[in-house]
């Protein structure tokens, strides 16, 4: 499968962003569904995901409450909605698609086979 981010841009403190993820190629509905990011300097870090088989998903601390991950199906398409926008959500952000991966691994990027190029996302006055 391939997978095409888009919809980063510069933004305020306090505003919003949604990331969409385009997914081409395979049967979309097969794949857990996650977005990572990567801050300059720093490791590429779980931000959430939406499993495959029942929907539910899974944030990471720092995102809860803020960040919402959604699927659509029939668009072959995962979305990140990013409220409440902070200077420290400033990095690269990547979708990622895995067919097999499982909760304990769910945060680790090797647990995923396939990503797509980083948008980038700047939260700055």
């Amino acid at each position: 499968v391939q997978l095409q981010a888009s919809g980063g841009g510069l933004v305020q403190p306090g505003g919003s962003l949604r990331l969409s993820c385009a997914a081409s190629g395979g049967s979309f509905s097969r794949y857990t569904m996650a977005w990572f990011r990567q801050a300059p300097g720093k490791e590429r870090a779980f931000v959430a995901a939406e499993f495959r088989s029942y929907g539910t998903t899974d944030y990471a601390d720092a995102v809860k409450g803020r960040f919402t991950i959604s699927r659509v199906n029939a668009e072959n398409t995962v979305y990140l909605q990013m409220n409440s926008l902070r200077p420290e959500d400033t990095a690269v952000y990547y979708c990622a698609a895995s067919t097999s991966v499982i909760r304990s691994n769910l945060a680790s990027p090797s647990a995923y086979a396939y990503w797509g190029r980083g948008t980038q996302v700047t939260v700055s006055s």
